[in-house]
Formats: structure tokens, sequence, C-alpha cells
């Protein structure tokens, strides 16, 4: 919910003119970009106006200018490369004596942004022109709840298509000099305006998924929390303090954690006293991403499974706390 409210508020921060006025990408990004099917080039033939001209590399990989009878080869060659070749052509065919071609990529079409992880559309999105952050993001529908607290960005990773499963993904143990990390945070509460970074083609965004506990029930700040991340252990004493601790009328004696045991459909309800680990009298007991701890405000008298399914029900539409 909070995310979602973040999403709206920033829509039109991410698209305004100033948002999009962005520098260029890096020159060691231009030089080797390979160019592709769909790519759109700006050729400029100094002193040759006519021949000058935006073109659209075909499907095939080729492009065709005027006075070359013959389409020439674009995919698979850096910008440089390709303005040798033209230059080359035009003057092999006597069309200029000496010619000074330029190649700029316009649209970088071949060579998508690949949006992976904890995002509600994981995509290749087109870059089109300037981008950042927040609007490749955007162009994913946004971060889930249980998003990360970083998002890994990678320079010229190259995906030409998604995984088998971009939505799971996990968090780069090692990330290397290619790969910046932007603190989720400093983004969506504009914290700070360097975590809005610019995004070339071919690059790769990847947010890892953080997992979540629930405490629902008789406490004062009912809600999931997010861990910082899957390898993260939370207590059932850190949890009820995430939650602000019990209301008066908690019975802490009749709480119960239910657990999802991952790849299945099974639930396995736990009976735990909260009041005897809270009076150090009994050994906490460390929760599992997805366990939903449910403290009631009653007696449990129709069984742990009524007291489970309530639970349950409990959870949907919680906020969701980012710590």
């Amino acid at each position: 919910m909070q995310k979602a409210l973040l999403w709206g508020s920033l829509f039109l921060l991410v698209f305004s003119p100033s948002a999009q006025a962005q520098e260029a990408p890096p020159a060691e990004t231009a030089r080797d970009y390979v160019i592709g099917p769909g790519d759109l080039l700006s050729i400029v033939v100094y002193d040759a106006p006519d021949l000058s001209r935006d073109v659209r590399v075909s499907a095939k990989g080729f492009i065709q200018l005027p006075l070359l009878p013959e389409p020439i080869q674009a995919d698979g060659r850096t910008p440089e490369e390709l303005a040798e070749a033209l230059a080359h052509e035009f003057q092999e065919r006597q069309i200029l004596r000496n010619p000074q071609v330029t190649v700029l990529v316009k649209e970088f079409k071949s060579r998508p942004v690949a949006v992976l992880g904890a995002v509600k559309r994981p995509q290749m999105v087109p870059v089109l022109g300037p981008m950042n952050l927040l609007q490749v993001l955007s162009a994913a529908e946004g971060l889930t709840d249980d998003a990360g607290n970083h998002i890994y960005l990678t320079r010229g990773a190259g995906l030409r298509e998604l995984p088998a499963a971009p939505g799971q993904v996990s968090e780069p143990e090692n990330p290397g000099p290619r790969t910046l990390v932007v603190n989720v945070r400093d983004l969506m509460e504009m914290r700070d305006p360097a975590a809005n970074v610019p995004v070339y083609a071919g690059d790769m965004v990847t947010v890892p998924r953080a997992g979540i506990i629930y405490v629902v029930g008789a406490v004062n700040k009912p809600g999931g929390f997010l861990l910082r991340d899957r390898r993260e252990q939370v207590s059932v004493l850190q949890a009820v303090a995430l939650a602000e601790n019990m209301t008066g009328t908690a019975r802490p004696g009749d709480a119960i954690i239910i657990r999802r045991p991952p790849g299945t459909d099974k639930e396995e309800t736990i009976e735990v006293d909260v009041g005897r680990i809270m009076a150090r009298k009994g050994p906490d007991t460390f929760l599992q991403e997805n366990d939903i701890l449910f403290i009631p405000d009653s007696p449990i008298k129709k069984g742990l499974r009524r007291a489970a399914e309530a639970a349950i029900q409990i959870t949907t539409g919680l906020v969701i706390w980012r710590r």
C-alpha cells in the first residue's frame, strides 16, 4: 500500500521533462554498442546533406541509403565500424572523394533493458530515448510488496530475452564493478536524487525479493514486515516488537504460527506461548519467510484450524511495513 501511493505521487516527477533530460550514455557505452535489428540510426555525411538521414535497421540487419545500389549490413557492427564501412562504399563507388561519416544510435531497440525480480511485470523494456531507473521500474508497473531493500543495476548485461523464471532472482553475492547498488528507500522517497541513476540499452535491473513475515491479531501495529534479505532470521520476540507489542486484550498463551512450506500447498500450525517467551520462561522461536504469527484476543474455542483460517483472512489487504 505504501509503495502504491509512492508510485502514484512519483508519476509526474518520473515523466516530467526535467526527469528525462539526462546525460548521454558514457562514451565507452556508445562506442562499444553493437547495432542490431530495429535500432534507429542517424547517418551524418559531412558536406552531403542529401545523404544524411535517419534510417532504421531492417529485421534482417541491413540499412539502405541513396546512391548505394545494395543494402549495407549494420547488424553486428559498432557505430564506428558502420561509419567506416559507409565511407568506404561512398569512396569506392566514387560518390564522394573524401567522405566523412558519423553514425549515432537514436533508438536502442535491439538491446532492451531487462527488469527482473520483485516487480509486478518482469519484462524487456525497449530503450527509445534517455531513461532513468524510476522510469524503467514504472514500465514494469512498480515494485511488489516483498521487494528487498536494494536494486542492482548491471551495465551492459546484454540480455536479449527473459529467463525462464524472471520473477525469481537471487541477490548477487559479489556484485562486480559493472553493478550499481541502489537503496530502495533512497529512490522511492527521493531522499537521494543520485539514486535515480540513468539506465542505458543492454542494462539489467534486478530487484531481489526480501520475503515477508506477518504479525496479526491483538497487536498494536498489525501487518507484514519485510525482511532485510532472505537470510535474515526474525524471532517471535522481535516480531512482537515490530508490531509494537500486544494489546491489553491479547491472549499470548494461545498464539500460533501458520507456516506454508515452500513448494507445497500445505499449511503447518505451530502453537507458541508468546507470554512465556516474553517473560523469558521459554525458548524463543525463529520465524520463516511468509510465516504468520497470530495472537488472538479471545480464547481459541473451535480449534487451531479455525484460528489458522482466521489469521490467513486477516492478512488480506494488510499494510506492508518497510523497516
